[in-house]
C-alpha cells in the first residue's frame, strides 16, 4: 500500500465503488478502503436460513462482525439497550466489498419527479424537516440511465405510467411474471390500477460475460449462485481495478479523517490486520470521499474531531447525524383457496406506483409490490396472523397448508423526516478499536405513520380485490426507521445551516471532503433507493474526477 493517493474512498458499496472506478479511469491514484471482506458464492453461498442478511435470527453472513461492533439504541420512552449487528434495532447494512449489493434484492427504481420537491408540493409539516432536494429529476435522469446501462438493469421501460422522462429503454427485458402475480394482476385490473413488472439489477439474459438469473428462490440475503445479480463488486470494481490506478484494501477500518493545523482534510487514519497483528497508519490524499452508509458515514464525521472541528467534520451547524430515515414497509398477507406459490425466484414481478403521490390528505405515499420468495423461516416469523400461536399444532398446520396459499403485498413509504431521528456518539460504549459507537435515537415524524397507514389500507384493498379470502397485517406505529435503506444523515442542500454538503456531496467548508451514499438524500423516496445512490455517484463522481 502506498502512503499517498489522489483520492481515498471509504466504503466499497453501491456508491463508493462507482466513485473509485470513475476517478481511477480519469487517471488518478485511488485507495478504496472497505471494513468488510470480499464475498463470493463459492465461499459464502451456504443457504443458512437463520443466519443471513434477510433474516439474522442467530447471526448473518455479510457483516459486520457480531463481536466488537455494538450500537446503543434509545427507545421512545428513553430506555437504552446495547444491540449487536444481527439483533433488532441495530439497523444493519452489510459490511463487505460491494456492501448490500452483494446480497440485496436489486430493485432498481428511479425516484419520481415529485420525490425531489416534497416540501414544495406538500409544505413542511410542523416539527418535521421535510425539504426539497437541491437538484431535480432532470438533473439526475442521465445518471439514472448511466447506472441502468453500466451496472445492468432489467425492466419494463413503458409499464410505469407515473415515471419521469426516460432517454433509453432498460438494457435487458424484465424478469418473467410468476404464477403468484397472476392473481394480483387481476386484482389491480379490478381496481383500475396500473401494474407492471418492477425493474431489477439482475441479468435476465447473459450479459458482460456473466450468466442470466437461474431463479434460485433465495435471492435476498445471499450471494448469487449464477453471478447474475448486478452489484458494484462484479460490475464497477473490476473496471476500477483494471485501470491499474485503484487499490482495494478490505478488512480495514478508517478510524478518523485527518486534518492539518488549518483544518484542511489531509487523508485518513486506518486500522488493519497485517500478518496477524493490528496495525494503525495514516494515509494522505488530495481528496477523501466517505461512503460508509448513512449511519457509519455520520459516525466517522463525528469521530473526526480536532481543535478546529470540536464537534466533528461538517458539523458546525449540528446537522451531521440528524434527519435519519429509512422506509416503513406496511405489509399485508392474503390467504387464497388455490395454490398461488411459485418456486422460481426472485419473486417480485408485479408492482404499482399509483399511490406515490396525489393521495388526498396524505403527504407522499409509496410503491406497492409482491414479495421475494419467502424462506420458510421468514414465512413463519412474518406471515402468520397475529392471533395464531407461533408454536404447536396450529402453527404447524398453518405452515403446511398456508405456505403455498399465502401472498404478500408490501412496499416502502416515502418518510417525512424528523430532525430528532439521529445518529450520535455514545459516551460509554466503545467498539473493538476503543472508539465510541453509534447511538440511535428519536423516531420518524407522525405524518409518516399516517402515510404508512394509508398505504396499508391500499395494500389491503389490492389483496382483497385479488381474491384473498382472508387478509391480515400489522398496522404501522411510530418508531425509528432506518434499516438497510438508511438515509438523510448528511443531507445535501443549498446552504450549510440546514445541510451537511452542497449538491455535489462536498462537505460545507471543505473543498476536498465529499460524501457519497444515501446519507445525502434529503428525502428517501417511496422506493428502494439503491439506483438513486448509484445515479448520484455517477453524477458526483464525474464532478470529483474532473476537479482533482
Amino acid at each position: 500500500m502506498r502512503l499517498d493517493y489522489d483520492c481515498i474512498v471509504v466504503g466499497a458499496g453501491a456508491a463508493g465503488t462507482i466513485i473509485a472506478a470513475l476517478v481511477a479511469e480519469a487517471g488518478k491514484r485511488v485507495l478504496l478502503i472497505e471494513r468488510g471482506r470480499e464475498m463470493s458464492y463459492a465461499a459464502d453461498g451456504r443457504r443458512d436460513h437463520l443466519r443471513n442478511q434477510r433474516l439474522s435470527q442467530h447471526g448473518h453472513n455479510a457483516g459486520p462482525d457480531i463481536d466488537g461492533n455494538p450500537r446503543v439504541v434509545v427507545a421512545p420512552d428513553g430506555t437504552e439497550r446495547v444491540v449487536r449487528p444481527h439483533e433488532p434495532g441495530y439497523h444493519n447494512n452489510a459490511a463487505a466489498v460491494g456492501s448490500g449489493t452483494v446480497v440485496y434484492g436489486a430493485q432498481a427504481w428511479r425516484f419520481l419527479p415529485d420525490d425531489f420537491r416534497m416540501a414544495s408540493r406538500y409544505g413542511t409539516p410542523q416539527g418535521s424537516s421535510l425539504t426539497d432536494w437541491p437538484i431535480g429529476y432532470a438533473d439526475l435522469a442521465p445518471f439514472y440511465e448511466q447506472a441502468e446501462q453500466q451496472v445492468g438493469a432489467a425492466g419494463d421501460s413503458h409499464g410505469n405510467r407515473h415515471q419521469g422522462a426516460r432517454g433509453a429503454d432498460y438494457p435487458m427485458p424484465p424478469v418473467p411474471q410468476h404464477k403468484s402475480a397472476a392473481a394480483l394482476q387481476q386484482g389491480a385490473a379490478a381496481l383500475g390500477m396500473n401494474s407492471f413488472t418492477p425493474p431489477l439489477l439482475i441479468n435476465t439474459i447473459p450479459r458482460a460475460g456473466r450468466g442470466a438469473c437461474i431463479g434460485c428462490g433465495s435471492c435476498v440475503g445471499f450471494p448469487c449462485p449464477s453471478n447474475a445479480k448486478n452489484g458494484t463488486q462484479n460490475t464497477m470494481l473490476p473496471r476500477a481495478l483494471a485501470t491499474g490506478n485503484c487499490q482495494l484494501l478490505p478488512n480495514a477500518m478508517v478510524t478518523a479523517i485527518d486534518t492539518d493545523a488549518s483544518g484542511k482534510v489531509t487523508g485518513v487514519t486506518l486500522v488493519a490486520d497485517e500478518g496477524g497483528a493490528r496495525q494503525s497508519r495514516s494515509v494522505t490524499a488530495r481528496m477523501v470521499v466517505v461512503s460508509g452508509g448513512a449511519i457509519e458515514t455520520a459516525r466517522l464525521l463525528l469521530l473526526s474531531r480536532s481543535a478546529m472541528h470540536p464537534d466533528g467534520l461538517g458539523n458546525a451547524h449540528g446537522q451531521v447525524g440528524r434527519h435519519l430515515q429509512g422506509h416503513y414497509y406496511p405489509s399485508v398477507y392474503g390467504w387464497f383457496d388455490q395454490d398461488v406459490h411459485d418456486d422460481e425466484g426472485p419473486g417480485v414481478t408485479i408492482a404499482t406506483t399509483d399511490f406515490n403521490h396525489g393521495n388526498d390528505g396524505v403527504v407522499g405515499g409509496g410503491m406497492l409490490a409482491d414479495d421475494f420468495i419467502m424462506l420458510p423461516a421468514i414465512f413463519w416469523k412474518s406471515a402468520l396472523p397475529a392471533d395464531l400461536p407461533r408454536w404447536g399444532r396450529p402453527a404447524k398446520d398453518f405452515m403446511r397448508d398456508g405456505y403455498r396459499r399465502v401472498l404478500s403485498i408490501k412496499g416502502p413509504v416515502h418518510e417525512i423526516p424528523s430532525p430528532d431521528a439521529r445518529v450520535s456518539l455514545d459516551g460509554r460504549v466503545t467498539d473493538r478499536f476503543g472508539l465510541p459507537v453509534v447511538r440511535l435515537s428519536g423516531t420518524t415524524h407522525p405524518e409518516t405513520v399516517r402515510t404508512a397507514s394509508f398505504m396499508f389500507e391500499r395494500a389491503h384493498d389490492w389483496m382483497a380485490a385479488s381474491g384473498a379470502t382472508r387478509v391480515w397485517g400489522r398496522a404501522p406505529v411510530l418508531q425509528l426507521s432506518a434499516g438497510q435503506h438508511q438515509a438523510g444523515t448528511c443531507r445535501m442542500g443549498d446552504a450549510p445551516e440546514g445541510s451537511v454538503t452542497d449538491q455535489w456531496g462536498r462537505v460545507w467548508g471543505h473543498d476536498n471532503l465529499f460524501v457519497s451514499d444515501a446519507s445525502l438524500h434529503p428525502t428517501n423516496g417511496g422506493f428502494n433507493p439503491v439506483l438513486t445512490i448509484m445515479a448520484l455517484a455517477f453524477r458526483n463522481g464525474a464532478h470529483m474526477a474532473s476537479n482533482l
